[in-house]
């Protein structure tokens, strides 16, 4: 038996699509958004995944292209 442990999960276990979230417009603007670096895009799609249902987006690591 094999299983796959990869990708991002919540705090239930149950597996994140990046893809399928929305993308604030904020994160359009910001330099991390069109950065190729796994590590950050990681990062920036928890605080979109965690902030989904809020009615304002905040980031913190924001930095305007």
């Amino acid at each position: 038996m094999h299983e796959e442990i990869n990708g991002i999960y919540d705090d239930d276990g149950n597996k994140i699509n990046p893809d399928l979230m929305t993308v604030p417009a904020l994160c359009t603007i910001c330099k991390s958004y069109h950065n190729d670096d796994w590590e950050e895009n990681i990062l920036c799609s928890l605080n979109r995944y965690d902030q989904r249902n809020d009615k304002d987006f905040h980031c913190g690591a924001f930095e305007k292209m």
